[in-house]
Parts: structure tokens; C-alpha cells; sequence
């Protein structure tokens, strides 16, 4: 049996302000009384709670409630946006984009920076790193930010959970390594690297196709393969930052085996960007990246496309069935440019061919968040960070990037929060709460 615990006032009022704080950034400007209903206060709690909140510079009058109620129109509070600012980056060889935003959550700059020449023969990738740094400074200013509280920087390759370093390959440009210091020296803030396909994870259970899971992978096909995995609401990075390195998955049909440092013989070989537009071209169909074959196949979804889209979803079907095997999603979400492209008609058949490979149920959903995934997830993840931090306690689980020091190295999530409930009496004394 439990023993129940009486929070101290102060706790109980922490409570109550990280929950005010927290519907606000939810559901934007709200009056006293929609805040009085959404958490259960009394009238004079929250009274105390705004005026708490305005002392503290994180809430202030936004407006009036425009209603149809007769005498003087109530007060609308909203977050003050302006508190604090945080960045993504989504980190590619060719180039890197940049998106900024409020505490509210409102993008408020966008740009990008091709980077010619940053693969990985590059001879200057301080020259890079500079040229980027420089970039998100001019961003910076446009947007008439000085300072961010926290950047996220989503990269292909693996990060580590403890440490957030990128680890050195001979696929990618010396310069992702260099970027992250490079950022931290440049008003940038706490900065966080979390791997690319993760952040794309984030964005679609958080805004996407897997809103209403908590256990799912996100299968990237792109120009390379990868996935994220989410088991009970928490992203998973394994030991070593390497958990959805799918792309090294020894499958048949490849002609030989990936190598340590080197995954051409194993599942990337089948569903890699390049593999995935020579089998288009074997069909007929004449395009110039696997991503707009696929788009075309599937808006026609007939003839030569319609057999590409079928011998396709059975090389997907072959990595997920291993995935399924291990893990057990009971989802799959198809991501990434390529399996973005296919939309539900290759999802359809993906989950199809999986039924046949696997006796495990696995829904195979198509992804939806529009724009750049990656900067979508790397936003979430540093509002996150910078909410926890100003508004007090834990935030989601799947946010916490590397190193944020909500996991544990092999990327589960450390000791977890002890969930704090109010029951009805203190909620309308509005000074308790007990811990379950």
C-alpha cells in the first residue's frame, strides 16, 4: 500500500504554476476563469498563481476576452514570449536550414545555408563551421533575438547519450563534429545534438501520425535508412547512440553483408535513396531522385508505378519485419523524404507484405508533418529544455536530446518523475498535493 504524502505549500504552489504554465504554452491565451475550470484551482488561487507568474516576468495581460457577457471584459494572460528563445538546425553534407522560435513556440526566423563542397573530402571544415556559426548569427539578428536558451542541432551519424558528441565517420563531413563547440562559443546557448531521424520521430508523435501512441518506430528513408524508436512514451537511443542504425540490418537480397564501417551490404543497400531509384529506372520509370519517382508512382498508382511501389514495399516490409521481430512496435511510420513521398499507397502495401513476414500486428502509417521534420522535432525538444528549466520540473520524455540529462547512457529514461495529483479538496484549497 501506498502511503500518501502532503505536498508543502510551496511544492503545492510549484505544481500549480508549472500546470498554469504549461496550458498556456498548450493552448495559448486563456482568462482566469477558462485557467480557474482547466486546472481545478479556486478563484483566488489562481489570482495568486498569475500574479505569481507576471512577478516572475514569464506571464503577462494579453488582451481582453472578446465575449458576449455583459460588464467589463475579463483579462486574457499569455506566456511572454520574448523570455527566452530557442534554435534548431537540421545538419545535412549539403547544407544546413535554421529555424527560430519564441517560448510560446512561434517560429520566428527561418533560413538556409548551402554548403558546397562539405562532403567529406572537405579541406577547411573550420571555414564551414564559421560560415554556419555566421548564419545563424545573421539569423539571429533579423529576427531581433540576442540570445537563445537552447539550440538543437539534429545531424545524420550517431550522438552520444552522454556526452552529445557526434562520432567520427568517414561518410560525413568533419565539420557536424566541429559545429556543435563552434555554436556554443556563439550566443547559442545550451546546445543539444541529437541524431536526425530521432528528432523526425519527435515531431510526428508530437504533431504527426503517432499522436496517439506511445510505443512506435519511424522508419527515414531518405538518401539513407535509419529509424527512431519510442517504446512507452520514450525515445530510445541504446548504448551507445546507435539504436535505428537500421541501414547495417543484414537482410537477403543484397549480395553480401555490411561491415563495421560499412552498411552497402546490408538493408541500406535494398532501401537507400540510390538503390531506391535504380529499381524505378528498372521499371521504366524515368525520374532524377528516388524521391520524385516515388511521389509519381504513387500518384498514379497504375501500371510500371504501381510494381515499383509493390517491389518496393517488399524490401521496406523486409527491414521492418526484423524491427517487428525485436521490438514489437505495433506501428511503423514510413518517414523521411522517400517514405514520405509514397503516402498510403506504399504504407498500405508495406503493412501487407508485413503481414506475411511477421505473425506480429504492425500498423505501417505514412508520415505527415509538413516541411522539415528534423526542425520540427529539434523546436519541440528545445522548448522542452527551455520550459523545464524557467517553468520548473520535467518535461516530455521524448524531447530530451544529448546530452540533456533525461536519460540514462543506454538511453532509457533515467530515475523517473514522481507524479505529483491533486485530489478535489486541494484543488480547491488550491495549497496541497499528494504524490501517488
Amino acid at each position: 500500500m501506498t502511503t500518501a504524502r502532503i505536498a508543502s505549500p510551496r511544492t503545492a504552489r510549484a505544481i500549480n504554476d508549472r500546470i498554469a504554465l504549461e496550458l498556456l504554452a498548450e493552448r495559448g491565451p486563456l482568462t482566469a476563469a477558462a485557467l480557474k475550470d482547466l486546472t481545478g484551482l479556486s478563484r483566488p488561487s489562481v489570482a495568486d498563481l498569475l500574479e505569481r507568474l507576471a512577478r516572475d516576468g514569464l506571464v503577462a495581460v494579453v488582451g481582453e476576452d472578446r465575449g458576449e457577457r455583459r460588464g467589463p471584459r475579463a483579462r486574457v494572460y499569455g506566456l511572454v514570449a520574448g523570455r527566452a528563445h530557442v534554435a534548431a538546425l537540421d545538419v545535412r553534407a549539403e547544407g544546413v536550414t535554421f529555424a527560430v522560435a519564441n517560448l510560446a513556440g512561434e517560429t520566428v526566423g527561418r533560413a538556409a545555408l548551402p554548403v558546397p563542397g562539405g562532403g567529406p573530402g572537405d579541406e577547411r571544415p573550420e571555414a564551414v563551421v564559421a560560415r554556419v556559426a555566421d548564419a545563424l548569427g545573421d539569423t539571429l539578428r533579423a529576427a531581433g533575438v540576442s540570445t537563445l536558451h537552447t539550440t538543437v542541432m539534429g545531424a545524420p551519424g550517431l550522438a552520444d547519450p552522454a556526452t552529445g558528441a557526434l562520432r567520427a565517420s568517414g561518410s560525413l563531413p568533419r565539420w557536424h563534429r566541429l559545429l556543435p563547440g563552434a555554436l556554443r562559443t556563439r550566443q547559442a546557448g545550451r546546445v543539444l545534438v541529437e541524431n536526425e531521424v530521432n528528432l523526425a520521430g519527435i515531431a510526428e508523435h508530437r504533431l504527426g501520425a503517432v499522436r496517439d501512441r506511445d510505443t512506435f518506430v519511424l522508419l527515414w528513408l531518405g538518401a539513407g535508412v535509419g529509424a527512431a524508436v519510442v517504446l512507452d512514451g520514450a525515445l530510445r537511443r541504446g548504448a551507445s547512440g546507435g539504436a535505428g542504425e537500421i541501414g547495417f540490418l543484414p537482410v537477403p537480397g543484397t549480395g553480401g553483408l555490411p561491415g563495421a564501417a560499412d552498411c552497402e551490404g546490408g538493408f541500406h543497400a535494398l532501401a537507400g535513396g540510390a538503390a531506391v531509384l535504380a529499381l524505378a529506372r528498372r521499371h521504366g520509370l524515368d525520374a532524377t531522385d528516388a524521391e520524385a519517382a516515388v511521389a509519381r508512382a504513387a500518384a498514379a498508382d497504375s501500371g510500371p508505378g504501381a510494381a515499383f511501389l509493390d517491389e518496393l514495399a517488399g524490401r521496406v516490409a523486409l527491414g521492418l519485419a526484423g524491427v517487428a521481430a525485436v521490438l514489437d512496435p505495433g506501428c511503423a511510420v514510413l518517414g523521411g523524404e522517400t517514405g514520405r513521398a509514397g503516402g498510403e499507397a506504399l504504407a498500405g502495401r508495406v503493412e501487407r507484405r508485413l503481414r506475411e513476414l511477421s505473425p506480429l500486428e504492425t500498423q505501417v502509417r505514412a508520415a505527415v508533418v509538413g516541411g522539415s521534420p528534423v526542425l520540427g522535432g529539434g523546436l519541440l525538444t528545445a522548448l522542452d529544455t527551455a520550459r523545464r528549466d524557467l517553468f520548473g520540473g520535467p518535461g516530455p520524455e521524448t524531447a530530451s536530446a544529448s546530452p540533456a540529462g533525461a536519460t540514462s547512457a543506454g538511453g532509457a529514461p533515467a530515475t523517473p518523475p514522481r507524479r505529483l495529483v491533486m485530489p478535489p479538496t486541494a484543488r480547491r484549497r488550491g495549497a496541497a498535493a499528494v504524490a501517488d
